[in-house]
């Protein structure tokens, strides 16, 4: 077990196109030595946000992604994903969008239109996960994980975690991965 090195508190949000107000956490500014963290690249984070009703769509729009995959995770909300691989799909609470860019792919991102008309609560984080370079000549591919299909280890105090990829004490994330990479929510019992 490692022990807790740093708590960092975040910057100022910005926005990434008309819908996504995240808090950059990697590479961010605070000196983290990237070598260390290697193979996550980026981490943005959509703290949980209000959306009102609207018939504009919003989102980020079409932009090229190479060498790396992207893993998106809805907490709240629903987001749509189309891309020039014929990627895509829809992901709500819950789910997980893992996006391998490999050789080469244009995306775009948005609300899901029916959640975009009507409003509500939206919390989200994405993951950038650099390839290792025998896979960034890769085919892209897009895998939607629906929550009903994360691997699920329950907790003794009622707590769970929800495996995404890779495995936690016997139990499989269904992420189909080029890196060999744990990633898990944990959903602790409050007091």
């Amino acid at each position: 077990m490692r022990k807790i090195e740093s708590v960092y508190a975040p910057h100022e949000t910005h926005w990434v196109g008309n819908g996504f107000r995240v808090h950059n956490f990697i590479p961010s500014g605070f000196g983290l030595d990237m070598k260390r963290i290697d193979p996550f690249i980026l981490l943005d984070y959509n703290a949980k946000m209000s959306v009102s009703p609207s018939d504009t769509a919003r989102g980020v729009g079409a932009h090229p992604y190479r060498g790396f995959e992207t893993v998106t995770i809805a907490y709240e909300g629903k987001v749509e994903h189309h891309d020039s691989f014929g990627g895509g799909g829809v992901i709500g609470t819950g789910d997980v969008q893992w996006m391998s860019a490999a050789s080469g792919v244009l995306h775009k991102e948005f609300y899901e239109s029916g959640f975009n008309k009507t409003g509500g609560d939206f919390c989200m984080v994405q993951l950038w996960v650099n390839l290792a370079s025998e896979f960034k000549m890769s085919e892209p591919k897009y895998q939607a994980i629906t929550n009903d299909k994360m691997g699920v280890y329950d907790l003794s105090d009622g707590g769970r975690i929800e495996v995404i990829a890779g495995e936690y004490k016997g139990v499989k994330g269904a992420a189909r991965t080029y890196s060999p990479v744990h990633l898990m929510n944990a959903k602790l019992k409050s007091d």
